[in-house]
């Protein structure tokens, strides 16, 4: 089984039901890619486009949370949302896929800290403050140093008073050490990233911040994208350096898949404008994936690589599913 921590299916779904007028959305298109990849745990964000902020924001969002109500609604037999550790149990028995819900990014509070009681009523499980960019909360990774608001703080306190997992996928080096600090004791990750000590990035975490993250009980989901891993080595040899490298560090017990596929995403809708601050290396393709790894589909390359680079069979099952599904139960 593969239990992956991030990516924005929702924004395909989103978009054919809400634009194209389609139906049954999950069905026709991710459902049957996570059958063929394996894939019985998918954490679902959240993300709103800068094209359409502010105005748009909390609109775009909710619009998102339907398509996931409708996947959950229209594909009962198949999968089961997440909200709780006991979900887990039919995930863990392969009766069905768990879909779980997250936040990537907060502009669709607005400067309110209120919104958080909603979304989490509606099953958000799993919140990062911002993406890459500085919002009324927090600083994002394309921020030098960079911290918390005051208000950001206050959203913090109220995550944590309401048990939703705290993401510190795309935050500024501040950030991540001031939210660890403040949150000491709360469940923590790092959903989607990778090892800076092997591709320099601002969106990689330096050894000494995994094992912050570490200390803190949080697990890093690889983000198996190029701007993660690295556009020259965009391999599954690439992926599995990460991987390894990660494990030398905290352990292999504190690594898990991260995914965040984006090729289809690109396929399936009008690309947005490349944003300043969305950090892509010079000289890679939007939309260019990592090869023979572009989808949930190709979950099997990943563990035969694994194989082949002389895992075995405990560890490729720690990092493809056990200890993500691990960290849940013991954080929902």
């Amino acid at each position: 089984m593969i239990a992956d921590a991030h990516v924005d299916l929702l924004m395909e779904v989103a978009y054919r039901e809400r634009r194209l007028g389609e139906t049954n959305v999950f069905a026709e298109t991710w459902l049957p890619l996570f059958e063929r990849g394996g894939v019985g745990l998918q954490v679902c964000a959240v993300y709103v486009d800068v094209a359409v902020q502010p105005e748009g924001s909390l609109r775009e969002a909710l619009s998102m949370v339907a398509a996931f109500q409708n996947a959950l609604r229209e594909n009962a037999h198949h999968v089961k949302q997440v909200t709780s550790a006991a979900d887990l149990d039919a995930v863990e028995a392969g009766e069905r896929i768990g879909l779980m819900l997250s936040l990537e990014g907060v502009e669709c509070f607005g400067v309110e800290t209120w919104p958080a009681d909603v979304f989490h009523t509606l099953g958000v499980r799993m919140a990062g403050l911002t993406w890459n960019r500085r919002n009324a909360f927090a600083d994002g990774a394309a921020e030098e140093g960079g911290s918390l608001s005051r208000l950001g703080r206050e959203l913090v306190d109220r995550l944590v008073s309401l048990g939703v997992i705290l993401d510190l996928a795309h935050a500024s080096r501040g950030v991540f050490t001031e939210v660890l600090e403040r949150a000491a004791g709360a469940p923590v990750l790092y959903s989607h990233g990778g090892c800076r000590s092997v591709h320099e990035s601002p969106r990689n975490l330096e050894d000494d911040q995994l094992r912050m993250l570490a200390a803190a009980g949080g697990i890093l989901g690889l983000m198996l994208h190029p701007i993660a891993i690295g556009p020259e080595r965009r391999t599954i040899d690439g992926v599995i350096d990460h991987l390894e490298h990660a494990a030398s560090v905290i352990g292999i017990e504190r690594v898990c898949l991260g995914g965040d596929f984006t090729k289809r995403l690109w396929e399936a809708m009008p690309p947005p404008p490349e944003p300043k601050d969305g950090l892509a290396p010079p000289g890679l393709e939007p939309g260019q994936g990592i090869e023979q790894l572009t989808g949930p589909e190709c979950y099997p390359a990943l563990v035969a690589g694994l194989e082949r680079r002389g895992w075995s069979g405990e560890d490729v099952e720690a990092v493809t599913s056990a200890n993500l599904l691990r960290f849940l139960r013991a954080s929902l």
